[in-house]
């Protein structure tokens, strides 16, 4: 299987965005973030600062997914990062600590973990690893960039309103579903 180097580009580009986006918010409110990471219970409370590293991993990932030559470790170094996301949610649930904070959409947002973040995020580290595929050797276009420009934004869009749908129907399924 080979990629395509427009899907390649659009896919790097659009997980660029999100994971800048996700380390901007994390750097909008650091002690929040802090507050939120060690509410997760996934290291020692005394270490629970090294949550400060995490935008800077985001960004870092974020800015070599545009660089051709380190797109690759990048890719990984991002499922990996979404994979350990859906990890630590997942055990929080299994904990049956559902009122946690997921952190996903900066300080001011305080949705709870769910199982569909669990699931959006190794879909999204599975998509991400899409980039570790042989990439085909076609050179680029300038429509291949007005796809690449403009698929972004329809991907970022999509993105952002399935979690927004998503956000706001899940729990009231849940409510749903609980009542006699």
């Amino acid at each position: 299987m080979v990629l395509d180097p427009a899907i390649a580009y659009l896919l790097a580009a659009a997980f660029a965005l999100l994971l800048a986006a996700a380390a901007l918010h994390k750097l909008r409110d650091p002690s929040r973030f802090v507050e939120v990471f060690g509410a997760y219970r996934i290291v020692p409370q005394g270490l629970t600062r090294v949550a400060l590293l995490v935008p800077v991993l985001e960004l870092s990932i974020a800015a070599t997914l545009l660089m051709t030559r380190s797109r690759a470790a990048a890719a990984a170094s991002g499922a990996l990062l979404l994979c350990l996301y859906a990890a630590a949610m997942a055990l929080n649930l299994a904990r049956g600590r559902r009122e946690l904070s997921c952190g996903c959409g900066g300080p001011n947002d305080r949705r709870p973990i769910a199982a569909w973040m669990v699931l959006r995020n190794v879909l999204l580290a599975l998509a991400l690893a899409a980039l570790l595929l042989p990439q085909s050797p076609r050179p680029l276009a300038v429509t291949d960039l007005l796809t690449v420009g403009a698929g972004t934004a329809v991907v970022a869009l999509l993105y952002m309103s399935l979690e927004q749908l998503l956000g706001r129907l899940a729990p009231r399924a849940a409510l749903l579903r609980e009542t006699p």
